[in-house]
């Protein structure tokens, strides 16, 4: 690398340098030790193999937020949805700034203001992660030399655990439903099925008959599940099986839970029908979702004394770790246990050292 600072006719002091590959960099300054300084900068970034291009570092957030949705956009369309809106908080806090400005202080003092607006710390947390992937990209593309966010500047992720209703506050949402809509709430609490798999959930994507199943294939409207993981069939008990064949041959619809008019419902009619029938149901919490149905089940499985494997099975998450950061509360405490299996042995020892005798 060659670099230089040298004086040009009208006063101003011209920095100039080469990088690897030839290209020529260069910017003006009224002052000597100005250019010098930004001289030194830039070679020590070519050194260290953190330089980058000083135009493509004046691109600003939006910008380069702009940029990275066009690639984003081949997502399924909720998550598209969803980035925009964790873009739009990024937007509206760095929007016009250079992103290669952006300083780990910046974000945490960003991340604090979100709390302020009173966003949960669930929600938080998403919007930073989503910051972060950003950023991971830009450094990737070579827009900036590196992320701002790390383990030092994140907020806690803030996991709650999630609220089981009980068997009566099920049961009572299902007859608070319109009738039309009360195999959801069979297939939330009895099957653990996701919102968007319920409304995507298909006649022929259950078998009725001899071995009863339900084969989630597509979620709504009729795209492909997140994972192989989320093909996973599960059983179902033949009363059910029968109760939604019941509903089946009543309603006559190609999905099985459907609008009044035999259509595929939406996941917000779902919720909303949800949301005004939860009032009815004493100590159901506000916030209560469709979603909490599949807490429900799992709290079912565990009770039933089924292990963490059969229960991510069951619930066909990724992994064993999702399941017990999500429902590992519920297990029952084995305290008691571990105390007689260590007891056990010292009993045995202290038999030995009164007797002689050993007994295995």
């Amino acid at each position: 690398m060659s670099g230089s600072v040298k004086r040009r006719p009208d006063g101003k002091w011209r920095a100039r340098y080469r990088d690897a590959s030839g290209k020529e960099f260069a910017k003006h300054f009224p002052r000597r030790v100005d250019g010098q300084r930004w001289l030194d900068e830039q070679t020590s970034a070519l050194v260290t193999g953190m330089h980058v291009d000083p135009k493509t570092a004046r691109s600003t957030v939006e910008e380069w937020c702009d940029t990275w949705l066009d690639g984003y956009g081949t997502r399924r369309a909720s998550s598209v949805r969803q980035a925009r809106t964790h873009i739009a908080h990024i937007v509206a806090e760095f929007g016009p700034r250079p992103i290669g400005t952006v300083r780990p202080s910046d974000v945490k003092a960003w991340t604090a203001k979100l709390y302020e607006k009173g966003l949960d710390d669930s929600y938080v947390y998403a919007i930073y992660r989503r910051l972060s992937q950003i950023m991971s990209d830009a450094v990737l593309d070579g827009v900036i030399p590196r992320n701002p966010c790390s383990r030092r500047t994140s907020p806690p992720q803030g996991k709650q655990r999630p609220y089981v209703a009980t068997t009566k506050q099920v049961w009572e949402l299902h007859d608070a439903m319109p009738a039309h809509l009360r195999p959801a709430v069979l297939l939330g609490a009895f099957t653990g099925l996701r919102t968007a798999e319920t409304c995507g959930l298909r006649v022929a994507d259950v078998d009725f008959m001899r071995d009863p199943k339900v084969n989630p294939a597509v979620q709504y409207p009729a795209e492909p599940l997140k994972t192989e993981m989320s093909r996973t069939p599960i059983p179902i008990p033949r009363d059910l099986a029968n109760t939604l064949s019941a509903h089946v041959a009543a309603h006559r619809a190609e999905h099985l839970v459907s609008g009044e008019d035999g259509e595929q419902l939406g996941p917000w009619v779902l919720q909303r029908a949800v949301a005004a029938a939860r009032g009815t149901v004493d100590g159901l919490p506000e916030g209560f979702r469709y979603h909490d149905l599949r807490h429900y089940y799992a709290s079912l499985l565990i009770a039933s004394g089924a292990n963490v494997k059969v229960v991510q099975s069951r619930l066909r998450h990724a992994s064993a770790k999702t399941t017990l950061d999500t429902y590992g509360h519920l297990w029952p405490d084995q305290d008691e246990a571990t105390r007689t299996a260590v007891e056990t042995v010292l009993v045995a020892r202290a038999d030995y050292l009164r007797t002689g005798t050993m007994v295995n």
